[in-house]
């Protein structure tokens, strides 16, 4: 493939990917150090809300995965965090879209397996924003579509990529050259694979629709070799992920897709913590722009609504870390310093009008991590972070109302999914 042929592919994709809710509102301009956290999709196996057991995803997990992320202020975007059972085979990616429009108004990334069901679910995008122009102008919805290392691109993968191009539809096409298994071991080798990739994908893209919106980006992971599964918790992804930012910067100019808020650990305990965290904030260091797959457990096989729970607090806190100290006449309180240190015995900063004026926007302030006294936590019961995580989860569930579609937009719906 020519040099310039990607030289213009390149110059021909839109350097900034501007996603809407399905109300019309622009929520996520991805573009520059703009940072968005949203789920992940198709995992086969979900922890139960209520016995906190391991089972096979249902189709009713997408929808409280959708109503979740509705509900948390911290997760800009769903994804269907389930490959249900219960469902047709064929259809299944069309009946799980279905599922998270009706219960979010949130932008979706969506899963297709080829040319016939991403037209359905195509037509529910246009049915929820009102034709297909609408969605062309404001779309909520991105593709997430894979070429398979080592440069191989089924024809289902092409029809996807095509359709996007030609309707509009931003997607990514990550490919899974993951160090020591469908790449070279080494992370540069890996990398060098998993972006000519993309740069396939980019230049057909562009050739079928010249100017639609491509996210760029290889996931680049490594093959743990004891257990010879794609590590989600290791440090090498979010290396590589920094990489990339970088290289948008010097080089490629596009948006580009990364990873965060998962872990390798089989339930919610301190590794999934500590996992989940170093990818949160690491992602947004790195600059990323659009970072999926918040809440998966087990190397992306289970999805935990505890997870992305806890990880709408961790984005919180990154967030509050890289905005840095503000610096300006109110933030150095010169003149509460001179009140409470010329105010003589009893003058604490505590009880100084500076201090109430100020403390929500100059601290921290968790919801679920615990700063409790110790005998104010036994009395409440001695709770860890994972059933604090639990009961905030079941209220969302229990409380949260999002604007519901109109009842003909919902049985346009319901026609679509029976074939009519």
């Amino acid at each position: 493939m020519s040099a310039n042929i990607v030289e213009e592919a390149l110059k021909s994709a839109p350097n900034q990917i501007d996603l809407y809710d399905q109300n019309g509102n622009h929520t996520m301009p991805l573009v520059n150090s703009n940072c968005f956290y949203g789920t992940g999709s198709d995992a086969t196996f979900t922890i139960d809300l209520e016995t906190g057991q391991r089972r096979r995803s249902q189709l009713k997990d997408a929808a409280n995965y959708a109503k979740l992320v509705d509900g948390l202020e911290n997760i800009s975007f769903a994804m269907s965090m389930a490959n249900p059972e219960d469902v047709p085979i064929e259809d299944i990616y069309v009946y799980a879209f279905a599922e998270m429009v009706k219960n979010t108004n949130k932008p979706i990334v969506f899963i297709a397996d080829s040319g016939r069901d991403i037209t359905k679910i195509y037509r529910i995008a246009s049915l929820i924003v009102g034709g297909e122009e609408e969605l062309r102008q404001r779309p909520f919805i991105l593709n997430y579509s894979e070429a398979i290392s080592p440069l191989r691109f089924p024809e289902n993968v092409m029809e996807k990529l095509i359709f996007c191009a030609q309707k509009g539809i931003p997607i990514c096409l990550p490919s899974g050259s993951n160090a020591g298994g469908g790449a070279p071991i080494t992370l540069a080798g890996a990398m060098a694979l998993g972006i000519a990739e993309n740069l396939v994908g980019l230049v057909v893209h562009q050739l079928a629709g010249k100017g639609s919106p491509f996210l760029f980006g290889p996931n680049v992971s490594t093959l743990d070799m004891k257990s010879t599964v794609v590590s989600y918790g290791c440090p090498e992804w979010s290396l590589t992920q920094a990489a990339l930012a970088d290289m948008r910067d010097e080089i490629y100019g596009l948006p580009i897709w990364a990873y965060g808020g998962a872990s390798d650990a089989k339930v919610m305990d301190a590794q999934a913590g500590a996992e989940s965290m170093f990818s949160i904030i690491t992602a947004m260091l790195s600059r990323s722009n659009l970072i999926h797959d918040v809440g998966f457990l087990e190397y992306g096989s289970t999805s935990s609504l505890e997870m992305i729970t806890m990880a709408n607090e961790l984005v919180a806190m990154s967030r509050f870390f890289v905005e840095g100290i503000p610096v300006n006449e109110e933030s150095l309180a010169l003149e509460a310093i001179e009140r409470v240190a010329t105010g003589g015995p009893g003058s604490i900063f505590l009880m100084d009008d500076h201090t109430f004026e100020h403390f929500m926007q100059a601290q921290f302030l968790p919801r679920l991590l615990d700063r409790a006294r110790y005998d104010s936590w036994e009395a409440e019961g001695s709770t860890d972070l994972y059933n604090r995580c639990n009961a905030e989860a079941r209220r969302i569930l229990a409380e949260h109302e999002m604007e519901p579609k109109e009842g003909e937009v919902l049985a346009g719906i319901d026609q679509i999914l029976q074939g009519r």
